[in-house]
C-alpha cells in the first residue's frame, strides 16, 4: 500500500494546492485534512488580503472554491463577535485559528419537545490549532470572547453549502438561513438586500 507522505505547506498557496490534490478523489480522510491544515503555520502577510472585518458582525471571506469539492474561507471576528448555534448541512467543517482565540461551544441536537438546548462541551481554540465538526458530532457556536483582540480563522467546508440551520438556545427552535460572502478572493461582494443572518 502506498504511503502518502505529509508535505508541509510553507505558504497559504501551497496549502491550497495540497488541498486541491487531497480532494481530487471522492472520499475524505478527515485526519489527513486536519494534519495538513495544522501543519501550515499562519503568516498574516499571506492571508491579510482576504481578512475583511466588519464593525458589527463577523465576516465570511471566500479564498478558494476547491473545484466545487470544497470552499475555503477566512472568517474575521471583531471583539465580542460570535455565530449563532448552527449545523453544517451534512458537510465536513474544518476550522483553523490563524490569529487570536475563539471559544467553541458544542450542543446536542434539540429533541422534538422544544426546550433549552443541551450543552455538550466548550473549549478555547488557540492559534494554529484545527477543530473539526460534522452534524453527527452535534451543533456548535463559535465566538470571540475577547474585548480587545480580533480573531481570524480559516474554514474548509466539503461539500460546499449555501444554507444552514440556526437554533435558539432557549427553545431549540430552528431557522434556515442563506450563507453569504462578505468578500470573494479579496474583493468586496456587491451588497445584498437580504442581510445574512448569523450563520457559520
Amino acid at each position: 500500500m502506498e504511503q502518502t507522505e505529509v508535505v508541509k505547506p510553507e505558504t497559504l498557496d501551497d496549502l491550497i494546492k495540497i488541498l486541491h490534490n487531497i480532494f481530487e478523489g471522492d472520499s475524505i480522510n478527515v485526519e489527513e485534512v486536519q494534519n495538513i491544515m495544522e501543519s501550515y503555520e499562519s503568516k498574516p502577510q499571506e492571508w491579510m488580503k482576504y481578512a475583511k472585518f466588519d464593525q458589527y458582525r463577523y465576516t465570511r471571506n471566500l479564498v478558494d472554491e476547491g473545484n466545487g469539492k470544497f470552499n475555503l474561507m477566512i472568517l474575521c471576528w471583531g471583539e465580542g463577535h460570535g455565530s449563532s448555534i448552527h449545523d453544517h448541512t451534512d458537510s465536513h467543517c474544518f476550522m483553523k485559528l490563524l490569529q487570536g482565540q475563539l471559544k467553541e461551544t458544542l450542543f446536542e441536537w434539540p429533541d422534538k419537545s422544544l426546550g433549552a438546548m443541551v450543552q455538550k462541551s466548550q473549549r478555547i481554540l488557540r492559534e494554529n490549532t484545527v477543530a473539526y465538526i460534522n452534524d453527527s458530532i452535534g451543533l456548535h457556536r463559535v465566538e470571540n470572547g475577547s474585548h480587545t483582540e480580533c480573531a481570524v480563522s480559516l474554514h474548509l467546508y466539503s461539500p460546499p453549502f449555501q444554507s444552514c440551520q440556526t437554533f435558539d438556545q432557549r427553545t431549540g427552535h430552528r431557522n434556515t438561513v442563506k450563507m453569504t460572502f462578505w468578500s470573494k478572493y479579496g474583493e468586496r461582494t456587491p451588497f445584498e438586500t437580504t442581510v445574512s443572518q448569523e450563520n457559520n
